[in-house]
C-alpha cells in the first residue's frame, strides 16, 4: 500500500511544472507594443524622435504602422523621417523585437494629443500606449522691434586656391595640347617634312665660286652674241658677289662708278682699268642697248678672271675652308602620313575631354 505521505508532495510537483509550463507558453505568445518620445516639449519648427518596439513570439507575423515621409500623425504633427525598422531575437531566438524611430515636428504651437500606434500580429490589431506632445512657440519682444535685422546680402566667397588648382592645371594641359594639336594639323596641311637632316659641305672660297660660274659662261658662249644683255649681266653680278666677299662691301647694291670708288682705296687707278671698261661696256649694253662684238665679249671675260687672279687673298688659298652648311629634308612615308592622322585624332580627342572636363569642374564650383 502507497504512503499517503509522498502522495502529496508529487502531486504539488506535477502541478508547479504545469504551471511554469503554462506560464513559460504564456510569456513566449505574449505581444507588447510600447512607443516612446525623446522629448515632450519643443520649440515651433524643431524635430523629435518617435521610437516604435513591438516584441512578439518568434515566427509571428508582424505589420508595422504605414507611415511615410510627409505623412500626418495627427493634425499639426507630420512625419519628416521613418527610419529602417532593427530586428534583434530574444531569449534563445524564442521571441523577435522590432524597433522603428519616426522624426516628428510641428508648426504650429499647441498641446498634441499623440494617438496610439496600430500594429497587426499574426491579423490581430495592437495599440501602442498614447503620448502628449507641447510645441512652444518663441517669445516675440514687440516694443523692441529693432533687434530684428532683413536678411542679409549674398556674400561673395574669397578664391581658395585648393579649389581652382584642378581648373587651372587642366586648362594648361588643355592649351598645350591645342598648341601641340594647331602646330601638327599646319605641318600636315602644308605636307612640309618633319626631320630636317643637316649635313656639312666643303666651303667654297670666293674666287674659286666665281671661277666655276665663269667656266659655265664660258661653256654657254655660243648665245653671248645673241643676247649680250644677259651675257654681261650674268658676268657682273659674278663680280659684284666676288668683290662683297673679298672686300666686305655691299657691292651687289652699288653702281658701277660706287664699287671702282671703294676699290680705289685698296688699289691703284691702273690695276683696275680694265676693270673699269668691263662696267662701262656692261652699263651701255645693259642700259643703252649697246651692241658688242664677239672679241669684246671674250676681252671682258678675260678680264674679269686676270682682276679675280690678281685680287684673290693668298692665304685663303692656303687656310683649310670651313664647311657649309647644307640641309637635305626627308620626304614623307605613308606611314608618317598615317601616323601624323591617328596622332591629330588622339589630340582632338584628349581636347575636347579636357575642355569637357574644365568646365564641369567649374560649374560644380560656381553653382
Amino acid at each position: 500500500m502507497t504512503n499517503k505521505k509522498y502522495i502529496f508532495p508529487r502531486c504539488l510537483r506535477a502541478v508547479a511544472v504545469v504551471f511554469a509550463l503554462c506560464v513559460c507558453g504564456a510569456v513566449s505568445g505574449q505581444v507588447t507594443v510600447d512607443v516612446k518620445i525623446d522629448s515632450l516639449e519643443l520649440f515651433v519648427g524643431q524635430q523629435t524622435r518617435l521610437t516604435l518596439d513591438v516584441s512578439a513570439g518568434a515566427g509571428s507575423s508582424i505589420v508595422m504602422p504605414m507611415l511615410e515621409e510627409g505623412s500626418v500623425l495627427t493634425p499639426g504633427v507630420e512625419v519628416v523621417e521613418v527610419a529602417k525598422a532593427d530586428t534583434e531575437m530574444l531569449n534563445e531566438g524564442a521571441r523577435v523585437f522590432i524597433s522603428r524611430s519616426y522624426i516628428i515636428t510641428s508648426f504650429d504651437s499647441a498641446l498634441y494629443y499623440l494617438p496610439p500606434l496600430e500594429v497587426l500580429v499574426d491579423s490581430e490589431l495592437y495599440q501602442s500606449n498614447s503620448l502628449a506632445l507641447r510645441v512652444l512657440s518663441f517669445e516675440v519682444d514687440t516694443l523692441h522691434l529693432d533687434q530684428f535685422f532683413p536678411p542679409k546680402e549674398i556674400m561673395s566667397l574669397s578664391f581658395v586656391w585648393d579649389d581652382w588648382k584642378g581648373v587651372v592645371w587642366l586648362s594648361v594641359l588643355m592649351l598645350v595640347l591645342v598648341a601641340a594639336l594647331v602646330y601638327l594639323a599646319m605641318r600636315y596641311g602644308d605636307n612640309k617634312p618633319l626631320i630636317r637632316i643637316v649635313r656639312p659641305l666643303p666651303k667654297i672660297l670666293p674666287h674659286a665660286a666665281a671661277m666655276q660660274q665663269i667656266e659655265q659662261i664660258k661653256a654657254e658662249r655660243s648665245w653671248a652674241k645673241e643676247d649680250s644683255k644677259e651675257y654681261y649681266t650674268r658676268l657682273t653680278e659674278i663680280l659684284r658677289t666676288y668683290i662683297e666677299k673679298r672686300y666686305g662691301f655691299n657691292a651687289m647694291e652699288m653702281t658701277s662708278g660706287e664699287i671702282i670708288e671703294c676699290l680705289l682705296r685698296e688699289q691703284s687707278r691702273e690695276s683696275l682699268q680694265e676693270l673699269c671698261t668691263l662696267f662701262q661696256t656692261a652699263d651701255l649694253v645693259k642700259f643703252a642697248k649697246h651692241s658688242t662684238l664677239i672679241n669684246e665679249n671674250d676681252m671682258n671675260l678675260v678680264n674679269a678672271i686676270d682682276f679675280i687672279n690678281q685680287t684673290k687673298r693668298e692665304e685663303e688659298v692656303e687656310s683649310k675652308p670651313e664647311p657649309d652648311i647644307q640641309t637635305v629634308e626627308q620626304q614623307r612615308s605613308r606611314r608618317v602620313m598615317l601616323a601624323m592622322r591617328v596622332a591629330l585624332g588622339v589630340l582632338a580627342v584628349a581636347v575636347v575631354a579636357l575642355l569637357c572636363r574644365v568646365v564641369w569642374l567649374v560649374y560644380l564650383l560656381v553653382a
